[in-house]
């Protein structure tokens, strides 16, 4: 495993992070799975896994926490997010002083430990004023119930600027961390988060590096929904509306170049992704031990300039810039 610093600050990652973004497993066969891929993702150097309050009701947190009680707790990254419902209050949602504090220490109850590494405002919250979320969030650091603070994508390049006007004119811990959707197909962050990322030492840590599984190459234009796969029982259907015949057109080209490098299009995903200096980690789930693997082999694929070249010419991404004058 190869492992990078969150932007500016001293804390170090896997370049390869778990997620946890799950059903509730309990008193299934699957829960057994999840917990063997939890031990071979330590025991691969995997240090950092990503949780949040909101998945599964709070499920995924309490499995997550008392599986990564048998290893020892300073060789883990840990996170969780704020900002979705978690009860039918007034406050039992967004990022008021109230419900932070609140869901922060239920998330250390639910993880079983006294602090976490990474803490996340799940979402940009309209209804609460920026200053008192991002005092609320240095706050927690204040206290040492969490190391460092971040955002989602949704706050965007405006309001990451927002924020750190707040922080040095109040002189509060700094803002660490953001966690983006960034894959293949979906490079929005390229057109200002990551300059913004870079510029004020904000560690970028990027989720559904896969779309979704598109980019696995399970799903192949012309050929049947593979049996159990997620687009035959996904509810919003986020990765069926992905697989349209541009994308899965893009997915037999991409497919070649892995070939060619001896590799598979996961794991040529993810490097395509780590490539960048300003990421400093990937973070993909697995159902299968054998997934875990794959993603796992990404740290160690380099592609060459010339295969780059060949996936911009198919991706065929044009970043979004505006000159005046």
């Amino acid at each position: 495993m190869k492992y990078r610093n969150v932007g500016k600050s001293g804390l170090k990652v896997s370049e390869i992070a778990l997620g946890s973004w799950m059903t509730d497993l309990t008193g299934t066969t699957q829960e057994e799975t999840a917990k063997d891929i939890v031990r071979a993702a330590y025991d691969a150097g995997i240090n950092f896994f990503d949780c949040a309050d909101a998945y599964s009701g709070g499920a995924a947190e309490r499995f997550l926490g008392e599986t990564l009680t048998q290893f020892p707790r300073r060789e883990l990254v840990i996170s969780s997010k704020v900002f979705f419902p978690t009860g039918e209050g007034v406050n039992d949602r967004g990022l008021s002083r109230k419900h932070i504090f609140e869901s922060a220490e239920q998330s250390l109850r639910n993880m079983q430990t006294d602090y976490l590494d990474l803490y996340y405002c799940h979402r940009f919250d309209e209804f609460t004023d920026l200053e008192e979320t991002i005092h609320a969030m240095s706050d927690l650091v204040a206290q040492g119930k969490v190391l460092y603070y971040g955002v989602s994508e949704e706050w965007g390049s405006a309001r990451l600027q927002a924020a750190q006007r707040i922080i040095e004119r109040d002189h509060l811990y700094p803002l660490s961390v953001i966690q983006p959707q960034y894959n293949m197909v979906d490079r929005y962050v390229e057109h200002e988060i990551l300059d913004t990322c870079r510029e004020l030492g904000i560690g970028v840590t990027t989720f559904s590096p896969l779309a979704q599984g598109l980019l696995t190459g399970k799903y192949r234009k012309g050929a049947p929904l593979p049996a159990g796969s997620r687009a035959t029982w996904q509810e919003d259907h986020q990765i069926n509306d992905l697989l349209t015949d541009e994308n899965l057109n893009k997915v037999e080209q991409l497919l070649d170049i892995a070939s060619d490098l001896g590799t598979s299009l996961a794991a040529l995903s993810l490097a395509w992704i780590l490539r960048r200096p300003e990421i400093s980690c990937v973070i993909a789930g697995a159902s299968k031990v054998s997934q875990l693997q794959s993603n796992l082999s990404a740290v160690d694929v380099e592609i060459p300039a010339d295969a780059l070249d060949k996936i911009e010419s198919i991706l065929g991404f044009t970043r979004f810039e505006r000159h005046v004058g």
